[in-house]
């Protein structure tokens, strides 16, 4: 895979430093370092997809900036690890298993799953915590298609999300101190899971997902700060008790379990208000825009949290 070099960028076109690193002065230590940098040439596999009617205006992110600046501490640290360390990953053969509060527990092959439901191509916005955007278009299926295979009981009120934990193909998880516990999970609940725009992802731009974007399966859920977007998943769990997330458990100060993009709700550390595209005038983005409130998604999903306090985000 061609590396992607941006140019130069003036240091007033930057996001701030404290804003795109602000959540590693939480992590417990440096990541493993030495290690061989490559990719896999040729592992991406075209996927036919259908174009669904979940779509933006917005232009959509340079598929070089989608695959090189992205979050994914499984790989390192820095926004450009996961596509330098993640070569050694192998996403196929692969399998999840689906259990916990449901008729029909099972065990579902990739492969299998894209065969059994539609791929869509779906162009979402993506809002990072960290007060940086992009428009990704995501080749998936709801969620809630395997959902309804394995039949949740009525008891079941949450759904949890555990992803994959393989020391020897993610240097990130190796190493004598680790930047975050591992499994990373994430938790939604029961509706927020089921409603039509969370997708589980298996590509983007048309290709199979690439290793550093959260191969081979990933959730995307396009109203919610992006670390809910739990990637590489193994296991799917409907359970009647709030699961935590990662970045909960790590700092329940300021992470919580919600985690809708909320413009009027500041981290405790910067501003939520404005965004900064990446890869809009540079490799940084151009200069910074509105975050709109439910990251632009809140007349499909706004009736979810009626009579919530929808200040209380972290």
């Amino acid at each position: 895979m061609r590396r992607y070099r941006p140019t130069p960028v003036p240091a007033s076109e930057i996001t701030p430093r404290q804003v795109y690193l602000g959540r590693r002065e939480f992590l417990t230590g440096a990541m493993a370092a030495g290690l061989a940098a490559y990719t896999t040439p040729g592992s991406a596999r075209s996927l036919q997809a259908t174009r669904s009617t979940y779509s933006v205006d917005d232009k959509a992110t340079p598929f070089e900036d989608v695959t090189t600046y992205n979050n994914f501490y499984e790989f390192g640290l820095g926004k450009d690890d996961p596509s330098e360390k993640s070569g050694a990953f192998k996403p196929l053969p692969w399998t999840i298993q689906v259990d916990g509060m449901v008729a029909k527990p099972g065990t579902f092959d990739i492969d299998q799953l894209i065969k059994s439901f539609p791929v869509e191509e779906r162009i979402y916005r993506m809002r990072c915590v960290e007060a940086w955007s992009m428009v990704i278009p995501w080749d998936g299926f709801p969620l809630a298609s395997l959902l309804d295979k394995v039949e949740p009981l009525g008891s079941a009120k949450y759904v949890a999300f555990e992803t994959v934990v393989r020391p020897s193909e993610m240097p990130g998880q190796s190493g004598l101190f680790q930047s975050l516990p591992w499994p990373y999970v994430e938790g939604l609940r029961l509706d927020e899971a089921r409603h039509p725009l969370t997708l589980l992802a298996v590509g983007l731009y048309g290709q199979t997902l690439p290793n550093q974007n959260g191969a081979p399966i990933r959730l995307v859920v396009p109203w919610k700060y992006g670390f809910k977007g739990i990637k590489s998943i193994v296991r799917i769990t409907l359970t009647d008790k709030q699961p935590k997330n990662t970045w909960q458990v790590v700092n329940p100060t300021e992470y919580g379990f919600y985690a809708n993009v909320n413009p009027a709700v500041d981290h405790p550390r910067w501003s939520q208000a404005t965004e900064r595209p990446i890869g809009e005038g540079g490799f940084f983005g151009a200069s910074r825009r509105p975050t709109l409130p439910f990251n632009g998604y809140a007349d499909e999903v706004a009736s979810l949290y009626s009579g919530m306090d929808l200040g209380k985000y972290f």
